[in-house]
């Protein structure tokens, strides 16, 4: 049964859920959230942000684990009631902080399971125990059309949830996932001029291939980057996360851009020095935006700013006419605004104020 509600992004599905959780706790909304999409395209991810923000315990189940016992607990005969008690598991809420019930997995879970689950999704109890008032209760899963082993959800359990359909978008990955958790400068470059190769899902499942690209692929592809130095051996781990086409493209620009790149050199040069030590490919300067957000910090954010400033004007001041065919003021642009992203979060804005590259950046564009 699809899905017939609109995609949403991560970062939009992140922010909804913001929005739920803030109305719950004044009071305004309880209801039980559900996050379809596709494998990998980071569902847990967006749950764990949130719980992160807010200070709650999570509470994450994964539904095809776990027995209906794991949830309804142990039965203990009271003989001064006469009657059976039921002592519920560890992993539930119990009330003492404030709390997120993430129910992974929910339409893979065992048809045994689901009149369990379904209370807690329906009523948010489980016989006689009741969710604490302010347990914040999402679900995810993935449809059968995903290829993904999945049951239908009945209209019973639908009609409950509020459902938000994820959709991978590249924009959207870069900024709300891959620049704030550092993900390495060479797959962030890949995908930004590649973002059809973000996630191939659904080309994949058309083709009958078994590996597919999706984010949470190209998040192991980075941490494979960053662990692995024999470069044959990392090269064959890659093409086993994301597939022999797109490894064989992706090692391609990685390669130009290990070989030009120099981030650390350049903010650490004096600005006489700086254009020489510049890449020269799209490619190479897309992966030097992002290691430069990557890097940059309290102590070297002043020098990443003049960096930064340096891509617009690279033609003129290393002399090579060529490089205006790059579009070297969008790109520098884009740096920009994740930079000033980065120095709001951890309130290093103050750079800016006096920084002579961030002023020259800012005068050709309004000219």
């Amino acid at each position: 049964m699809p899905v017939n509600t609109p995609p949403v992004t991560a970062g939009r599905a992140l922010e909804t859920l913001r929005a739920g959780h803030a109305a719950q706790a004044s009071g305004g909304l309880t209801a039980s959230w559900m996050l379809h999409g596709r494998p990998g395209i980071g569902k847990t991810e967006i749950v764990q942000q949130l719980a992160a923000e807010t200070g709650a315990r999570l509470h994450d189940l994964r539904l095809t684990t776990i027995e209906p016992s794991d949830l309804r607990g142990l039965p203990f005969y009271d003989h001064d009631a006469r009657r059976t008690v039921w002592y519920p598991p560890e992993d539930l809420p119990d009330g003492a902080t404030r709390a997120i019930l993430f129910l992974d997995e929910l339409t893979a879970a065992a048809p045994t399971l689901q009149p369990t689950v379904y209370g807690l999704l329906q009523e948010r109890r489980i016989g006689g125990w009741t969710l604490p008032p302010d347990t914040f209760v999402v679900a995810a899963g993935n449809d059968v059309e995903d290829g993904a082993i999945a049951y239908e959800m009945g209209t019973a359990l639908s009609d409950r949830l509020i459902h938000l359909n994820i959709r991978a978008e590249a924009t959207d990955w870069l900024r709300g996932y891959a620049v704030p958790r550092g993900v390495h400068p060479a797959v962030a470059a890949f995908i930004r001029t590649r973002p059809d190769l973000l996630d191939t899902t659904e080309e994949s499942l058309r083709r009958g291939d078994t590996v597919a690209c999706t984010p949470r692929a190209w998040a192991r592809v980075s941490d494979v980057l960053r662990a692995v130095p024999d470069r044959v051996l990392r090269d064959v781990m890659i093409a086993g996360i994301v597939g022999e086409a797109p490894a064989a493209e992706f090692a391609l620009i990685e390669r130009d851009i290990a070989a030009t790149v120099e981030a650390r050199a350049l903010l650490e040069a004096p600005a006489c020095d700086r254009p020489a030590l510049y890449p020269a490919s799209l490619h190479g300067l897309t992966a030097l935006t992002y290691a430069l957000v990557t890097l940059a910090d309290e102590t070297t954010m002043s020098a990443a700013i003049e960096v930064m400033a340096g891509i617009r004007t690279l033609a003129t001041d290393r002399g090579e006419p060529a490089l205006d065919a790059l579009p070297l003021g969008e790109l520098s642009t884009y740096g920009f605004e994740l930079l000033i992203e980065r120095a709001l979060s951890n309130g290093w804005q103050e750079a800016f104020r006096e920084a002579p590259g961030y002023a020259a950046h800012m005068a050709a564009r309004a000219g």
